[in-house]
């Protein structure tokens, strides 16, 4: 974190910190000794009012598992708004993050490794994460490509919703729908520009439904 400009450590139920934990990191002790300490994941979120949750796997997903469809380090890096309060969630160093905790997330990161060993020590899987994040983020901000808000992806999605809830199917195939196209969004990373016309195109479609 120290090496990639991040300061703000959360640390999740955690055992208690020995000398060790301090003496490990070096230069980043200021971090440790600065870290904040929460209860819950859940609790983590309401107070922090997170805006846009990332969870770290080294198991990707298929299309079977639509939590579960990733994108890469680098990925996130190019899109990552450094406008949003984004929280990056990395899972202990024996099983990772649960599959309530990703669900929980808004997107999945996933480091490609050789399937005969697939899963990183944590510290190298923030090192490649953070280092891909540093290396883009002063670059975001191109005139006319500004993601779109917090505000814009939450219309856009209630409008998705709403039409989904129209059609005469399934409520698990409503579920689903709604998640697919949730995920899409998450790893587009639309402009608000392309939002606001996406969000016209499904208001004129759901007035026509009616």
């Amino acid at each position: 974190m120290a090496n990639f400009g991040l300061e703000k450590l959360v640390l999740i139920n955690p055992p208690e910190l020995t000398p060790e934990a301090f003496y490990q990191v070096t230069h980043g002790k200021y971090i440790v000794e600065n870290a904040t300490v929460y209860k819950t994941l859940d609790e983590f979120f309401e107070t922090e009012k997170i805006d846009f949750k990332i969870a770290s796997s080294g198991v990707a997903g298929g299309s079977y598992n639509l939590s579960r469809i990733p994108i890469k380090p680098e990925e996130l890096g190019k899109t990552i708004n450094p406008n949003y309060k984004t929280a990056i969630l990395f899972g202990r160093e024996g099983n990772g993050l649960t599959n309530e905790e990703v669900d929980s997330c808004d997107i999945v990161v996933s480091i490609p490794a050789d399937p005969n060993y697939p899963i990183m020590n944590i510290s190298h899987v923030g090192a490649i994460i953070l280092y891909e994040i540093f290396k883009k983020v002063y670059e975001y901000g191109v005139d006319g490509l500004e993601e779109m808000t917090l505000i814009e992806k939450d219309y856009l999605l209630k409008e998705m919703e709403e039409i989904i809830n129209t059609l005469d199917i399934p409520e698990h195939k409503k579920n689903n729908g709604y998640k697919v196209f949730k995920n899409m969004i998450n790893r587009a990373f639309i402009t608000g520009r392309e939002a606001h016309t996406f969000m016209g195109i499904l208001r004129r479609l759901k007035k026509n439904l009616k």
